[in-house]
């Protein structure tokens, strides 16, 4: 059997949400160690669906980009990355969280951009290089187990063309905040993709086209393709995942420390 659909970008990270929550490595991690829920907004879904609770998820990044550009959520409202040990929310901060982790724990950390090379981009306008700045050394030193959940709305030409002409002291201007950029080749990438392949082993996914109107803009329409219970129950998810809101704008409110070349507000 043979279906089509579409999501929009929320939809698409509720979609990721419930396929990392199935996948194995978290399964253990979640279980028997330690998963750390690194800030972004994909995450922000993830937090919901592995602890049951719901956040305002729009609160749970630091870097956000908006309509009127690249910037910050207020630091007062910002939901810090939330530590779970088997399987409950620990008081660690993330840091002292990755001192514990081993190879069988998982990090979770999502990206601003994805290529069909298998590499990750993440902004950061922390000249200290962010959250992934300061956990990405250990990470690798220590084989921790590295998951970037991200949608597919994000899939640019190069990411690695792209690390090339960013870096908040090479930027000269910028309407919103100027940032660098980190280049992640060695993580699992998972996207809508990753999440419905790993919940139907035996359905065949295809992204067939980009974009929309109305709230569908970044979206992804889809042809999936197996038997026919498969299918039906595909479309049974996808069906509970329809109508998923978009998130708010959570920008900081001008003026703030940070040059910045746009119209404020």
């Amino acid at each position: 059997m043979r279906a089509a659909f579409s999501l929009t970008v929320a939809e698409g990270k509720r979609l990721i949400a419930k396929g990392i929550k199935k996948h194995p490595a978290v399964a253990k991690a979640f279980k028997e160690g330690i998963v750390v829920i690194a800030g972004g907004t994909t995450n922000g879904y993830i937090v919901e669906e592995l602890t049951g609770r719901e956040i305002e998820r729009e609160w749970y990044t630091a870097g956000v980009i908006t309509p009127k550009g690249q910037c910050v959520t207020d630091p007062g409202r910002r939901i810090p990355p939330v530590v779970l040990e088997r399987g409950q929310v620990s008081e660690l901060s993330w840091q002292d969280a990755l001192e514990k982790m081993g190879r069988d724990d998982v990090f979770l950390k999502g990206a601003n951009a994805i290529d069909a090379e298998g590499f990750a981009g993440i902004i950061t306008s922390d000249s200290r290089g962010g959250t992934i700045g300061r956990a990405y050394p250990l990470i690798r030193a220590r084989g921790i187990r590295l998951i970037i959940p991200v949608g597919l709305e994000k899939m640019v030409p190069s990411v690695r063309k792209a690390a090339e002409l960013t870096g908040i002291y090479t930027i000269d201007k910028a309407l919103g905040q100027k940032f660098g950029y980190t280049v992640i080749g060695d993580g699992e990438i998972f996207t809508e993709i990753s999440a419905l392949k790993l919940l139907f082993p035996n359905i065949e996914v295809v992204v067939v086209g980009s974009g929309g109107i109305g709230g569908a803009e970044g979206g992804k329409t889809f042809i999936v393709e197996g038997n026919e219970d498969e299918v039906v129950e595909l479309l049974s998810l996808i069906k509970t995942i329809k109508g998923e809101p978009a998130l708010k704008d959570s920008k900081r409110n001008c003026p703030c420390d940070v040059p910045c070349d746009r119209i404020r507000n």
